[in-house]
């Protein structure tokens, strides 16, 4: 009874229990691994890396004081992790329009928590918002903020994934 489909047109290998599986695979409508919940966050840290990094180069390049130097960071942050799953989805072969959609469901409550770890750290860090590119506090701050981030972000990656939120929207445009 458990095959009674097999051979019958349309039902040739069960092709939704494959991709039924894949989800449970990647947290969706069930448990989610810490590995996979980190690796989501990861993908989000690097695009938001990417971001902060490069706006505070370009702030301090441009003279900017601390909150401007601040929101263009954020704002690109926003950008390189969006940007990072959009490449993903994209080579999927996902019009943009969806692409855009799926990356904005996937990484919004991911990279909004990861900034506001990362930027609050750096804030109130004492010195840290006034140290310069060239010191070593900016970088071990900087790193410390960054590890803050994926430390307090993957709980919720893991959290929205195991409800089919976040990177499991991602992941079913992967498989």
């Amino acid at each position: 009874m458990e095959h009674m489909h097999e051979g019958h047109e349309g039902h040739e290998g069960h092709e939704s229990h494959k991709v039924h599986e894949n989800h449970r695979a990647h947290g969706v409508g069930g448990s989610v691994s810490w590995g996979t919940a980190a690796r989501a966050t990861l993908h989000c840290l690097t695009g938001c890396a990417i971001g902060e990094v490069l706006g505070m180069i370009i702030g301090t390049a441009l003279g900017w004081g601390n909150l401007q130097t601040m929101i263009l960071a954020i704002v690109l942050a926003f950008f390189f992790g969006y940007a990072l799953t959009l490449r993903g989805i994209l080579a999927a072969g996902v019009d943009l329009r969806t692409a855009i959609r799926v990356a904005l469901a996937a990484d919004t409550l991911s990279i909004a928590v990861m900034e506001l770890i990362d930027n609050g750290v750096i804030a109130l860090w004492p010195g840290a918002m006034d140290a310069h590119l060239s010191e070593p506090l900016f970088w071990i701050v900087l790193a410390i903020a960054l590890a803050a981030a994926f430390v307090i972000t993957t709980p919720v990656n893991k959290w929205m994934i195991g409800r089919g939120k976040g990177h499991a929207v991602v992941h079913r445009y992967h498989h």
